[in-house]
């Protein structure tokens, strides 16, 4: 991913991926514009991806430690 995108925010690398997509099913564009489109996009998708998977992350860890503490508390009789 480059550096530029990295800085993207989720919702801002979706809504300009639903862009890029938009301007690729319209067609009308050349070979060179629809590739550098379609390469815009996988980088944009990449970002998507990067961002749910550190959701997910977070996500699976606060769920694990809600787990540990209801464990916890059962072991102590709680």
């Amino acid at each position: 991913m480059t550096e530029a995108a990295t800085s993207l925010g989720y919702e801002q690398a979706r809504d300009e991926l639903i862009e890029v997509v938009r301007k690729l099913e319209a067609g009308g564009t050349s070979l060179e514009e629809s590739l550098a489109l379609w390469e815009r996009g996988e980088e944009l998708a990449k970002v998507c991806r990067h961002w749910l998977e550190g959701a997910r992350a977070r996500l699976d860890s606060a769920l694990a430690a809600r787990e540990a503490e209801a464990g916890g508390r059962e072991d102590r009789g709680e």
